[in-house]
């Protein structure tokens, strides 16, 4: 894969990724394959792995991992998808009835239906398409140096350094390169963790109650239990819930946790719930993750020589469960204006530039979404409901297309759409 063409003799752009994750994997393979980049992945861990649980692909996501080649290495027993077309149900955690379910919309390719499979399953897929020889390993960023060249200096913790025309910060929610590149933004832990525990299919199904489909079992103060079976033997537990912030320490990614220590808390769940959990306790392996938030990032570009992919560019904090998608879509924008910048004959500074203008507006419209749900159950809030009404209206009122319309995005024809006008509006010129 490492191309050694670099158009008309020209110097190669040298761009340096930062971070091993589904962004960092899918900018390697992008990238790699424009003749003219020559590029290094930088992972801080001793290896390119994955923690946590289950993660869903979704139509968009689908799409990128088409586009990228990724695709072809999951097989359909990697993956749960529901062969009734459920796409998944909303019910009362409390009380176990469904308040809504929702279908796979019949105009999606039936190759692009959404479904779960291990986080650690789409790593691998990726990693599969990306040449590891240029990947380094047990490098921790320390540095990033903005130098009078216009390139970008960045240094490890075992004093390795590099020179770079591209930074791409796919270093996850608490980006050490986000931080240099906006140092006034401040992310803090938000009050909630998740807890994540993949236990064997057979077992949980036999758990009456507990259906054969993507869950939600939903309750108030930030509670709720997400269940779901997975590729081959793998069922996913996903409980989340609100923990106090003093005198802990919080990470963002996975570490072990006892879950046996929160069971109590889901003692007003319904049956099937509590007895789930309580497996998911028993067997062990449970994974916590602290959910960090901050303010809004206006641009996803910095210093006209970085650019922030995946959760580096916006505090989602996993708000629509597309992460990987959002960062696939983050790293299909970025090579398509590297590619244009490069062969209109333009710099790194113009391709930012074409970047933060597709890429900014739509973070926009996904804070837009947040701020819809969060007026909505404010409003369900103050109507005085009872606990199972009020739950019931959380879910009804945040149905519909308003909430979805992400996971059918078409990134490619919005970049093709503002590539075209910036070509017409130059030939007018």
């Amino acid at each position: 894969m490492a191309v050694k063409d670099y158009t008309n003799g020209a110097a190669p752009l040298k761009v340096a990724i930062i971070g091993g994750g589904p962004g960092g994997l899918g900018a390697a393979i992008a990238l790699g394959k424009l003749p003219f980049v020559d590029w290094t992945l930088y992972e801080k861990k001793p290896e390119i792995s994955e923690t946590g649980g289950g993660i869903s692909l979704q139509q968009h996501t689908w799409r990128m991992l088409e586009w990228n080649g990724a695709a072809k290495n999951i097989k359909p027993q990697d993956f749960f998808r529901s062969p009734e077309g459920l796409g998944g149900q909303q019910r009362n955690g409390r009380t176990g009835e469904i308040v809504e379910q929702n279908y796979y919309p019949p105009h999606v390719n039936p190759k692009h239906v959404s479904c779960r499979l291990r986080r650690a399953l789409l790593q691998a897929a990726l990693l599969k398409e990306v040449d590891e020889s240029r990947i380094r390993l047990s490098q921790k960023l320390v540095k990033v140096q903005k130098l009078a060249s216009g390139k970008v200096e960045i240094e490890f913790e075992d004093g390795h350094r590099d020179e770079v025309d591209l930074l791409v910060a796919a270093d996850g929610i608490r980006s050490f390169v986000r931080s240099f590149t906006f140092p006034s933004h401040k992310i803090k832990y938000n009050g909630q963790s998740a807890y994540r525990t993949i236990i064997h299919k057979p077992t949980a199904e036999a758990i009456e109650g507990i259906p054969k489909a993507s869950v939600f079992w939903q309750n108030l103060g930030g509670r709720y239990v997400f269940t779901s079976p997975l590729g081959g033997d793998d069922f996913e537990v996903t409980a989340r819930l609100s923990r106090p912030s003093e005198g802990q320490e919080h990470v963002s990614w996975g570490r072990p946790f006892d879950l046996n220590a929160l069971v109590q808390e889901y003692e007003g769940f319904c049956e099937p719930v509590r007895k789930v959990v309580a497996l998911a306790a028993a067997q062990g392996g449970t994974q916590e993750f602290a959910l960090f938030s901050g303010p809004r990032l206006e641009s996803v570009i910095a210093l006209d020589a970085i650019a922030l992919i995946g959760d580096a560019s916006h505090p989602l904090s996993g708000a629509f469960g597309a992460g990987a998608g959002f960062a696939l879509e983050d790293v299909y924008a970025l090579t398509k204006s590297v590619e244009w910048a490069w062969k209109g004959g333009k710099g790194v500074a113009a391709a930012l530039e074409l970047y933060d203008r597709i890429r900014s507006p739509h973070y926009g419209d996904l804070y837009a979404v947040l701020d819809w749900y969060g007026g909505i159950f404010a409003e369900v809030a103050a109507e005085g409901l009872s606990v199972d009404e009020e739950i019931a209206q959380r879910i009804r009122r945040t149905r519909g297309k308003q909430g979805s319309w992400m996971y059918h995005y078409d990134i490619e024809k919005a970049v093709d759409e503002i590539i075209q006008g910036l070509d017409e509006t130059a030939k007018v010129v």
